[in-house]
């Protein structure tokens, strides 16, 4: 047990770090009603917490270097907590975004590097891969089981009482920490590189922050675009969306050029740029990328077929993910044998084929009846491909790296997952939106039940996007603006079909960009990696 203490401490302290977000996001309602807000402003403090964690991430592991991972470490777990205590306690949306978006967001930069290098300083060998293993499926599995703990919490209790259970959990690792081995410290510690820290969070924070706003604002096309006061944020008629992710590549180019600068006097850097052109770590990275994408493009999908279409509630629908929890956290604690065997580019790519057969059977099982055996199936299929590929992630990248290093690649790994995830909400929430938009009016334009001026009075009122609802809502919806029974009928029908559609053409895209990231495999290790017999591990 003494053994993988250390381990147990560093799992708790990555669960909660993932926990929280998938809570919020099935209670979002309750959080509505609590505050006196509206969805939208909820909304926009999920999107303020993923924003804080990508843009100062990088940052966050570089204070590990230079105030020592444990430091850091016990840092982050502190301003967590004043978060999480925040929250719970929140007023209104003001506290809310201070509390969870900013304060946790802030926390959790420096603690989620600094646990990939405390596994480094715990562990080593098969031990250690064993552990990357561990540490993935604990976040994956966070994901998944999260709906169910903040579904019963929300509905049976409060949606507080799951911040306030964070509160003690950080506590008690607080508490235990001092059972891990301390991580080495830096002989000279560096000095942050402020302009650096600079160019990289604005950076990031505005190509992350573009490509959330995609699926609400439009790709290229203006859709419900942003306002101040009466006017609206259109660029020569076009959405806002390109020019803030081109925005934020260009001050990632700015950043390059600054670090290219920096290393050339002789400076401290934010980010050690060798870390990029080792190929291993570079094939992680972009393998974690993609592995995100098509998770959190799933995790989109199907909170959207079992509560909107199906009518479940936050509860049920947790319980109906909970295969894919189980699976995807056994192939993670199982990946690390296969991998004393098999190379990592082989286990990587039958995790993404996996995700691939799963992807197309739950594209089959979507019905406006539930087909309870082949849902469950697919998702233990699909936790099995995830799982796998989490197994192996994250020993690649941390072992590709230099010992001194495991910071900095902790940093990149944190950056690459929230880059992912982002990616993935709005690739997937895009073609589901553009599926229902355009296979609703498609069917509207040639329903013969439907007179003329109803068919333009639904185009006008569909002009700046459309709504993910229930076909319930639609039926009234149609009722109240003075629609006739049969009317109501008939469209309901067509947004109900075009919705069904339109979560089926969203599965497939995930299963299409899985099939897709096959590709960042090629230059994942070819070989098993066979590390020295731990014998007396350091833990």
């Amino acid at each position: 047990m003494r053994r993988w203490l250390p381990l147990i401490i560093l799992a708790a302290a990555q669960f909660v770090m993932v926990l929280d977000s998938s809570v919020m996001n099935v209670s979002i309602s309750q959080i509505v009603a609590d505050l006196d807000t509206t969805v939208t402003g909820v909304q926009g403090a999920i999107t303020a917490y993923t924003l804080v964690m990508a843009a100062f991430m990088l940052v966050g592991a570089k204070l590990g270097d230079i105030w020592g991972r444990d430091k850091a470490f016990a840092i982050g777990l502190a301003v967590y907590g004043v978060g999480s205590l925040t929250t719970a306690l929140s007023p209104n949306l003001t506290v809310l975004l201070l509390g969870w978006s900013g304060i946790e967001g802030l926390g959790a930069v420096l603690v989620i590097p600094a646990i990939a290098a405390l596994i480094a300083a715990n562990y080593e060998g098969k031990d250690r891969a064993f552990a990357y293993g561990m540490i993935g499926g604990v976040a994956g599995a966070a994901v998944a089981v999260g709906p169910v703990i903040g579904g019963y919490v929300t509905t049976e209790f409060t949606w507080r009482l799951v911040f306030a259970g964070e509160v003690v959990i950080v506590i008690a690792v607080l508490l235990f920490r001092n059972k891990m081995h301390k991580a080495p410290k830096p002989t000279s510690p560096p000095k942050l590189d402020y302009v650096g820290a600079a160019l990289s969070a604005i950076g990031l924070g505005l190509l992350v922050f573009g490509i959330l706003k995609s699926s609400s604002w439009g790709w290229i096309s203006p859709i419900a675009a942003p306002t101040i006061g009466d006017h609206e944020i259109t660029p020569f008629g076009f959405s806002i969306v390109p020019f803030l992710i081109v925005g934020g590549i260009m001050f990632l180019w700015a950043f390059a050029g600054w670090e290219e600068g920096q290393e050339r006097r002789g400076r401290d850097t934010l980010l050690e740029r060798a870390l990029l052109k080792i190929t291993p770590l570079r094939a992680g990275l972009a393998t974690l990328v993609a592995q995100q994408l098509v998770l959190m493009g799933t995790f989109f999908v199907l909170p959207v077929y079992l509560q909107v279409v199906l009518g479940l509630d936050a509860f049920d629908t947790g319980k109906r993910l909970l295969p894919m929890s189980i699976t995807m956290l056994l192939a993670a604690l199982a990946g690390p044998k296969l991998g004393a065997k098999i190379a990592p580019q082989r286990i990587a790519r039958a995790g993404l084929a996996v995700m691939v057969l799963a992807a197309l059977i739950l594209v089959g099982t979507i019905d406006i009846e539930l087909n309870g055996f082949w849902f469950a199936i697919s998702l233990a299929l699909f936790g099995v491909g995830v799982g796998l590929l989490l197994s192996q992630l994250g020993n690649v990248i941390m072992t590709s790296a230099p010992p001194e290093k495991t910071n900095e690649a902790g940093g990149l790994q944190g950056t690459a997952q929230n880059l992912g995830a982002s990616l993935g909400t709005a690739l997937i929430g895009s073609v589901l939106l553009i599926g229902l938009l355009s296979g609703f009016n498609h069917r509207i334009a040639t329903n013969p039940d439907l007179s003329e001026p109803v068919r333009q009075q639904i185009a006008a009122a569909t002009e700046d996007g459309i709504e993910i609802v229930s076909t319930t809502q639609v039926h009234a919806i149609v009722l109240d603006a003075g629609g006739s029974e049969a009317e109501a009928d008939a469209i309901t029908k067509d947004y109900g079909d075009a919705q069904l559609q339109a979560l089926k053409t969203a599965m497939l895209a995930v299963a299409f960009l899985a099939f897709l990231s096959i590709i960042f495999t090629r230059r994942l290790p070819d070989k098993p990696l066979t590390p020295p017999d731990p014998g007396a591990s350091s833990a």
